[in-house]
C-alpha cells in the first residue's frame, strides 16, 4: 500500500472535474490520501506544445459525450459550461493561496468552483458571479481576492506549474505515485490498483 498520491488539476478541466470526485473513492480503496498541486492548464499547454481537445470542434463535441458517459456511471452531476473556455488563473491563485489555510477551506474552496464551473454552467470570467460564488460558500471574496493576488502566491502556482512540466505533465488531471504518472480521470482504476500493490 501507498500512503500517498500526488493529483495535478486545474479548474477550466472538465476532466479535472470528474477525477475530483473521485478521490474519497481512492482514498476509501487505498487508505492513500492525495497531496493537491494546483497548476495552470494554459501554463503546462504553452509549455508542452499541448491543446485543449476543445480545439478541434469534432473532437470537443465527443469528448463532452464521453465525459457526460463517465459522470453518469459516477453518479456525478455534469453540465457542458456554455461560458468555455474558463479562464482559471484567479481561480487557481485563490486555490494556491486557500491550501495555505487548512484542509477545510481548501476542500470547500475547490467543492464550489468546481460546482459553478461544471455542475451550474456559471460564468466564472465574471468576477461578480465569482464573488457571488465565493460567498455562498462563507469566503470573504475581497479577501480571498487579495490573497491570489499576493506575489508569493503567483509564484508558488507558477513554480508548481512549472515542477508539473519538468515531471512530464502534459494535460490534467494527472496522478503521480512515485515517479509512476496516469494521465485522465479515465485511469482512476489504473490508479487504485497501483497503490494497492
Amino acid at each position: 500500500m501507498t500512503a500517498s498520491f500526488d493529483f495535478y488539476f486545474d479548474f477550466g478541466s472538465l476532466a479535472s472535474y470528474l477525477a475530483h470526485t473521485q478521490l474519497p473513492r481512492i482514498s476509501a480503496a487505498t487508505g492513500a490520501k492525495p497531496q493537491m498541486y494546483p497548476m495552470l492548464l494554459g501554463g503546462v499547454f504553452q509549455a508542452t506544445g499541448n491543446a485543449s481537445p476543445m480545439a478541434v470542434p469534432a473532437k470537443g463535441r465527443y469528448v463532452y459525450i464521453d465525459m457526460k458517459r463517465f459522470a453518469d456511471a459516477y453518479g456525478v452531476p455534469l453540465v457542458m459550461n456554455p461560458h468555455f473556455p474558463i479562464i482559471t488563473t484567479t481561480l487557481m491563485r485563490g486555490a494556491t493561496a486557500l491550501q495555505g489555510q487548512g484542509d477545510e477551506a481548501f476542500q470547500r474552496y475547490m467543492d464550489a468552483i468546481y460546482q459553478a464551473i461544471w455542475v451550474e454552467g456559471l460564468n466564472m470570467n465574471d468576477a461578480s458571479v465569482v464573488g457571488e460564488v465565493l460567498t455562498r460558500a462563507g469566503f470573504d471574496p475581497a479577501s480571498v481576492l487579495a490573497m491570489a493576488n499576493e506575489q508569493a502566491t503567483k509564484d508558488k502556482l507558477k513554480a508548481v506549474t512549472m515542477t508539473a512540466v519538468e515531471r512530464g505533465v502534459f494535460g490534467a488531471p494527472t496522478f503521480f505515485i512515485g515517479d509512476h504518472m496516469y494521465w485522465g480521470q479515465d485511469r482512476i482504476e489504473q490508479v487504485i490498483q497501483a497503490l494497492k500493490s
